[in-house]
């Protein structure tokens, strides 16, 4: 008889207390966010540590859980102040603290911080034996690195079965083209330092190449008169995998995109839960959905065995989008309709898409002319007006344009 495996999480992104809700909204098991030190996402917004009190109540009332990332590799004088604030996340109610660095495991356990412990995929775990090793140290969780091939996260899995350590992949996000988090081009281009949550991404400038030694000699990588982006990785999306790595018994499948807008946030967290709730969306179907909200186009990454050639975006940096955010559906209902906040401007009598937090997907007509709810009557509506649906729509309802 075959096992019946417990059913995965889904882990999303919650850079904002605004972000963190609308992925619990959209149906995550857990949402990771971090702080205002230590998270390694310096431009994200993060929480203040009321903020995160706020957060991790409205997860708990919701069933869901909040994990905090303290994921840097600290200095010496920055232990203190690593261990100050993983006891305040204590005593709210952390479920989690995702930590990188083995000093600061020690000194968790050296303070008595008896919280659980989920290890970074910045610590580029590629092998059994340091999963193990983690466990041993008291561990509930690993992210494995991103620089695997399923067969090798499929013999970490069984390699690791019986030591009740939980193993945690990303499934679906931007992608580093160094080890993650580990590159040391942004800190010395513009003094920016990637392991501090501060990288400026000169892995996605324009590129030419020349070979010192090889005077006269000119490698053909020009594309055009801007270079080439040789280090420009497309966006990874896992999709295809997910029943592979459910099988397996992957604990937790996790959205990276603590950066990203509230529309990427449930766009992405919608498909993933479908998928992951056993639901069947072809591949085609799925990149469609996916070309909705911005991206660099999608490879599997290592997940295949190797990287090729393929797998980057050589010709082109900028993120591509086949729709334009344009407003959601805010907690409030009036005889004529729902309440939409306006994102982006919105026209009398345009057709959008909707897309709901069960994840249905339908179009609407905007009345005509718009309508907010004093009555006053416009051909076109901007962030940051609220006017009138026109009909009865689910909170948290997201209305696209499709380009």
């Amino acid at each position: 008889m075959k096992e019946v495996l417990a059913k995965p999480e889904l882990t999303a992104p919650g850079g904002t207390l605004e972000k963190l809700t609308w992925a619990a909204h959209y149906r995550a098991d857990c949402v990771y966010f971090g702080t205002e030190f230590g998270s390694l996402r310096a431009y994200a917004g993060n929480l203040t540590l009321d903020e995160a009190a706020n957060g991790l109540d409205f997860l708990h009332k919701n069933r869901k859980k909040g994990f905090v990332t303290l994921n840097i590799y600290p200095f010496t004088n920055e232990y203190k102040k690593l261990i100050d604030i993983a006891g305040k996340l204590k005593e709210i109610g952390a479920d989690a603290l995702i930590v990188a660095d083995m000093g600061l495991i020690f000194e968790l356990k050296k303070a008595g911080i008896n919280i659980p412990i989920h290890v970074s995929t910045q610590a580029n775990t590629t092998s059994s034996q340091t999963v193990l090793a983690y466990r041993q140290l008291g561990v509930a969780r690993v992210n494995l690195a991103r620089e695997l091939s399923f067969e090798q996260i499929k013999q970490i899995r069984k390699d690791t079965k019986d030591s009740g350590v939980e193993l945690e992949v990303f499934i679906h996000g931007a992608v580093c083209f160094s080890y993650s988090g580990r590159c040391a081009i942004s800190d010395y281009l513009t003094g920016r330092r990637a392991n501090r949550g501060e990288c400026t991404h000169p892995c996605r400038w324009g590129y030419s190449l020349v070979e010192e030694s090889r005077p006269g000699e000119f490698i053909p990588v020009f594309e055009d008169e801007r270079g080439q982006y040789l280090f420009n990785s497309k966006d990874l999306a896992l999709f295809e995998y997910v029943e592979q790595l459910k099988e397996i018994g992957i604990d937790s499948f996790k959205i990276e995109g603590r950066m990203k807008s509230v529309h990427y946030i449930a766009s992405i967290v919608s498909l993933y839960r479908q998928l992951l709730d056993g639901k069947k969306i072809s591949p085609d179907e799925c990149l469609k959905l996916l070309s909705r909200v911005k991206n660099r186009g999608y490879t599997t990454g290592f997940m295949k065995g190797s990287i090729t050639p393929d797998d980057y975006s050589t010709k082109k940096s900028q993120p591509k989008s086949a729709a334009v955010f344009v407003g959601d559906i805010v907690d409030e209902q009036i005889e004529a309709g729902s309440v939409c906040h306006v994102r982006n401007k919105i026209f009398a009598g345009e057709k959008l898409e909707v897309l709901t937090p069960t994840g249905e997907i339908s179009e609407i007509t905007m009345p005509s002319p718009l309508k907010t709810a004093d009555g006053q009557q416009l051909e076109y509506a901007n962030n940051p007006q609220k006017i009138i649906a026109g009909q009865k729509l689910p909170a948290y309802a997201i209305l696209r344009r499709i380009i």
